[in-house]
Parts: structure tokens; C-alpha cells; sequence
């Protein structure tokens, strides 16, 4: 046996699992199945079940994000030291697809993560700090608690504009607004107390906020989306984890649009938003970039999207230099371009 894998197929209340093996010439052999509890007495009777099966060190869990159902297991894993691999759902989609399966139970999916783990080579996941962990939950009930205000403010404005409306309707429209803000600022003093309780992680955020257009907050949401962009290795990885990677439609003589996938992290696009119609404005380099594009493409929002991602790439680079924005960056590389050997 070359590699062994233990494919989860992770539920509310069970885990149906399959454990498998492969060898040298690829063949395949899946072993033994059997369902457990999504609790910690499952996980013991899990982590007993493999041990007493014939296991080998090249050993490896895997599972689908499914919602936040198979978190728990996930953390006791490695807690455990078990190396460990969750996948995008679609990604588990497309496989399927590819092995013409019919048939669709908690068995089957657990036998086809199995077979996944088997042929592919994953990434082990990794585990987030206590202050990723908990920004990442701040981040986004900030944004949500932000959503629900903009939602109730409409509401506000539609009854103040129609014909009679209750007075006690508009008091209480207003009395939610004025909670919600005060939620707002009450999560935006848990983050930064949260930040500043690390020095050199604060002194990071400080670094990259000196983008033009990019706020504290939204630096602080992309890092704890990304996990500190432990797996992130190139900017190109980064763009198709934020779902701002590039959809072409070419075949034969046939040119189709073009436009991003939005397959990724939803979070990272909504916070990059704003910061990019911002940057647009009052980053020089930006806003050149952003004028260039409006004058090629049909629609604004096309520019706006590739601001977004290039703010993407521009916050990854910083944060793993832990240097600040140098707006004379691009000169300085023009004139080493032209400057005589």
C-alpha cells in the first residue's frame, strides 16, 4: 500500500465513513464502511475504528465543507495529529461527474471522498489561530449587522414616502436602526481590542491599511477569511479563492464573453466593494488603471471588479513582505527598467 484514506461524508447527526487504500500500479481498493455519531464520542469510536484496522503512516481524512457540520471533527482531528483535507463542494461535484456515479447516498458520497483522497494530491488543512477564529466570526456579523441596517433604512424610507403610515411603525423602524448602529460599533471595538492583543499581528494590519482605499476593517476581513493566506502560494491562487478568476468562452471561431467566475470566497468580493470604487478615486495608480479599462470595456462595473481583484493581489503582497504601500513603487521600477547596466 502506497496511501491510505478514510473518505467522510459528514451530516448534522452522523459521519458515514469509508476507509480505502491504493498501491504502487493505482488500483484501488476500498475496504470497510461504517457510520458514527457527529459528536466527540463518534470521533473516539471513529479514531478506534481506523487503529484497529491495518493502517499505514500515509494515512489521510477526507471530508466536504459542508456548512458548519463537520467543524468539530475537523478540530479534533488535529488535535489528534491526524492529517486531514476538506474540499470544496463543488470540487467533489465535478469528481462525481467524472466517475459517472447514479447513485446518491451518505455511503456512496463517503465511498467517492474516499476515491478522491486516493487519487489526488490535497492540501492538509490547517488550523486557524484563536484570533483568526474569532476575527473571522466578527468580520462577518460586522458585515451582516451592516447589511440589516441599509435593509431597514429602505423599509424606513418606503413608509415615511407612503400614504399614512402608523407613527408607531416609523418609531420602531427607527428604534431598530439605532440598535443595529450601536451593534456596529460595539463589534468594530471587540475587533480592534481583538488585534491590538497581538503587536506584530496589528503592526501587519497597520502596514497593509496604508493602501489608499482600504479600511481597517476590510484588511482585518480578508485576512481572517484567508487564514492569514496560510494556503495561499501566488496571487493567481488568491483570485480563485475570492471567485475573482477569469471565465473564458472560446471555441473554434466563436469568441464568447469573458467574466469571473465567482466560484470562491463570497465575503472577500462584498468587502473589496466599496474599497475598490474608493481606490478608483483617490489611489493615482488606481485610478489610472480604473480610467484605462473604462475607456475599453462597455460597463463600469467591469473596471470596478478588476480594481477589486488587483486591491486583492496588492494586500496579499504587502502582507507577506510586511511592507507599507509605497506610492512611487511604479516609477521606481520604470526607472530601473530604463537606467544604464
Amino acid at each position: 500500500m502506497e496511501k491510505q484514506c478514510v473518505g467522510i461524508d459528514v451530516s448534522k447527526d452522523y459521519l458515514d465513513c469509508c476507509i480505502g487504500c491504493i498501491d504502487s500500479d493505482q488500483n484501488h481498493k476500498l475496504q470497510k464502511s461504517k457510520r458514527f455519531s457527529n459528536n466527540e464520542i463518534g470521533f473516539k469510536s471513529l479514531l478506534n475504528w481506523v487503529s484497529d484496522l491495518q493502517v499505514i503512516d500515509h494515512l489521510i481524512y477526507v471530508m466536504e465543507a459542508t456548512g458548519v457540520y463537520y467543524e468539530n471533527l475537523i478540530y479534533y482531528l488535529t488535535e489528534n495529529d491526524c492529517k486531514a483535507s476538506v474540499l470544496l463542494p463543488n470540487m467533489v461535484k465535478h469528481y462525481v461527474k467524472s466517475l459517472n456515479v447514479k447513485t446518491k447516498t451518505d455511503k456512496v458520497d463517503a465511498e467517492v471522498l474516499c476515491r478522491l483522497g486516493l487519487e489526488r494530491k490535497l492540501e492538509f488543512w490547517r488550523r486557524p489561530s484563536k484570533i483568526l477564529r474569532e476575527l473571522k466570526f466578527l468580520s462577518r456579523e460586522y458585515r451582516e449587522i451592516k447589511y440589516k441596517i441599509h435593509q431597514v433604512k429602505n423599509q424606513l424610507h418606503a413608509r415615511f414616502y407612503s400614504h399614512q403610515c402608523p407613527e408607531n411603525t416609523e418609531r420602531r423602524l427607527k428604534k431598530q436602526i439605532s440598535l443595529l448602529e450601536t451593534q456596529v460599533l460595539e463589534i468594530e471595538a471587540e475587533i480592534r481590542i481583538l488585534v491590538m492583543t497581538d503587536s506584530s499581528f496589528y503592526d501587519k494590519i497597520q502596514r497593509v491599511c496604508t493602501i489608499p482605499g482600504v479600511s481597517f476593517i476590510t484588511v482585518v476581513c480578508i485576512v481572517a477569511e484567508t487564514n492569514a493566506f496560510a494556503l495561499i502560494s501566488n496571487s493567481k491562487q488568491l483570485s480563485s479563492y475570492a471567485g475573482f478568476d477569469i471565465q473564458h468562452n472560446q471555441s473554434g471561431s466563436r469568441q464568447g464573453k469573458t467574466r469571473i467566475s465567482k466560484k470562491g470566497n463570497s465575503f472577500i468580493r462584498h468587502a473589496l466593494y466599496m474599497p475598490a470604487l474608493c481606490a478608483s478615486r483617490f489611489n493615482p495608480s488606481m485610478k489610472s488603471f480604473y480610467r484605462n479599462l473604462t475607456e475599453r470595456k462597455p460597463a463600469k462595473k467591469i473596471a470596478v471588479t478588476a480594481v477589486a481583484r488587483k486591491l486583492l493581489c496588492l494586500i496579499y503582497i504587502l502582507w507577506k513582505k510586511d511592507e507599507e504601500f509605497n506610492i512611487d513603487y511604479e516609477e521606481h521600477k520604470k526607472a530601473d527598467r530604463v537606467s544604464p547596466v
